[in-house]
C-alpha cells in the first residue's frame, strides 16, 4: 500500500489511495482534482505563491503533454498585443530544453497579429493572443473551436497596469473559444497563474474573492472556481540566499518574491482608530452604506458603517445601487485613484470584513 517513486522533480508517495507530491516544485494535483463551492467541475483554476515555485512550469507542461498524448490545443492569454512577439521563446524555451528536448516550437502571426499559431514540429498545436484584441478576436472565433485549454500568466499585473475594462475582455475571449464543435456552450478550462500581488486585482473583486482571502487560506472555492494560495519553501530560501536580493531584504518587493507577501497590500487592516478624523464620501454596496473618513494623526483613512447622510459625496458601487443623489464611480475617478493610491501603501483600516468588501470593491481596477 506504500511505495517512493523517486524522479528529478520531486518524491512521490502513495499511501492508502492518496498522493502526496514531496518536492521543490509546484504541482497542481490536488487543485486540478477539487469541486467548486456547489459540487461541480470548475472551469477556472487560479493559483498564486512566491515566484520561482514552478507553478508556470506545471501548467505549461501539462499542456504540452495532452497535445503530444491527446492532440488536445491550447491557448496562450496574453495582456497586450506586442507580448505576442517572441512567444515561443516565453513559452516554450524554458520547458522544452527540460522536458522535451526532441521537439521543436515554432510560431507563425496569424490575421496581420492578431493573434499568433504555435506549430510543435509543425503540426499546429495551440494559439497565442491577447485580451486587448477581444474585440477584433470575435471573428476569428470558428478558428479557435479545437482549443481545449487555455493558460493566463500573470493574471496579476505587478504594476496594477491593466487593459482598460479587463475583465470584460477575458470573458469575451472565453466565450469566443467556449464555441463550436456543434455546442452553444463548451468546458474550455484557464489555467490562471500570477505572484501575489493585490487584493484589489480586477478578478477577485469580479469573483468576490478579496473579502474572503486570508493570509492563512491554502484553498478557497467558489461558484464556477477554484483557487490555490501556496508557498515553496525551497523557493523561497533560494531567493533569500540571493546575494542580489539579500542587498536590497528591506525592499518590499523582495518580502513579495520571497515570502508570498501581497506586494501592494498591507494585511493588518481590521483596525478601529481614534482621534481627529474628516469625513470623505459614503459609498453604496448592496444596499448598505459605509463611510469612509480621513484620519490624519494616524495617516491612513477608514472604512466603517457609519455613514454621514446629510454629507453630500455618495457614490454607488454597483449599479443596483444607484439612486437620487448618487452618483457613479466612474464620475468620480480621480478620487478614486487617490484612494487606490494609499490603500496599496497599506494606508486603509477597516472596521470589520463587511466594511473591508465594500471598499475593495470600490476600489477595484
Amino acid at each position: 500500500s506504500q511505495y517512493l517513486q523517486k524522479s528529478n522533480m520531486c518524491v512521490i508517495i502513495k499511501y492508502e489511495k492518496e498522493i502526496f507530491y514531496m518536492g521543490k516544485y509546484y504541482d497542481g494535483t490536488k487543485l486540478l482534482s477539487m469541486l467548486d463551492i456547489n459540487g461541480n467541475k470548475p472551469e477556472i483554476y487560479m493559483v498564486t505563491s512566491n515566484r520561482s515555485a514552478g507553478k508556470t512550469t506545471y501548467f505549461s507542461r501539462l499542456c504540452i503533454n495532452r497535445f503530444l498524448d491527446k492532440g488536445e490545443k491550447f491557448g496562450l492569454i496574453y495582456r497586450y498585443n506586442y507580448e505576442l512577439d517572441n512567444v515561443v521563446d516565453k513559452f516554450y524555451k524554458d520547458i522544452g530544453s527540460l522536458f522535451f528536448t526532441g521537439h521543436t516550437m515554432t510560431s507563425k502571426r496569424r490575421a496581420s497579429g492578431i493573434f499568433h499559431e504555435l506549430f510543435l514540429d509543425e503540426k499546429s498545436c495551440g494559439y497565442a493572443i491577447s485580451l486587448n484584441s477581444a474585440d477584433q478576436l470575435k471573428k476569428y472565433s470558428h478558428l479557435f473551436a479545437d482549443i481545449s485549454r487555455l493558460e493566463f500568466d500573470e493574471f496579476q499585473s505587478e504594476s496594477n497596469h491593466y487593459c482598460p475594462d479587463e475583465v470584460r475582455k477575458f470573458i469575451s475571449i472565453h466565450t469566443s473559444i467556449a464555441r463550436g464543435q456543434g455546442e452553444q456552450v463548451r468546458y474550455v478550462p484557464v489555467y490562471m497563474i500570477a505572484n501575489p500581488v493585490s487584493l484589489i486585482n480586477p478578478y477577485y473583486t469580479k469573483m468576490e474573492i478579496s473579502a474572503r482571502l486570508h493570509k492563512d487560506t491554502k484553498f478557497l472555492r467558489g461558484d464556477g472556481f477554484v483557487l490555490e494560495q501556496g508557498f515553496n519553501k525551497s523557493a523561497s530560501e533560494a531567493q533569500k540566499t540571493s546575494g542580489f536580493n539579500r542587498a536590497f531584504k528591506k525592499d518590499s518587493y523582495v518580502g513579495y518574491s520571497s515570502e508570498c507577501v501581497y506586494l501592494n497590500d498591507n494585511q493588518n487592516f481590521i483596525e478601529r482608530p481614534t482621534g481627529k478624523n474628516k469625513y470623505l464620501c459614503t459609498l453604496k454596496y448592496k444596499g448598505c452604506e459605509f463611510g469612509i473618513r480621513e484620519f490624519p494623526e494616524n495617516g491612513y483613512l477608514y472604512c466603517d458603517d457609519r455613514p454621514d447622510r446629510t454629507f453630500g459625496l455618495k457614490i454607488s458601487v454597483t449599479t443596483d445601487d444607484h439612486e437620487i443623489n448618487y452618483v457613479m464611480l466612474k464620475r468620480n475617478d480621480f478620487f478614486l485613484n487617490n484612494l487606490r493610491y494609499l490603500f496599496e501603501r497599506g494606508c486603509f483600516r477597516f472596521k470589520d470584513l463587511r466594511c473591508k468588501e465594500a471598499a475593495l470593491s470600490a476600489l477595484s481596477y
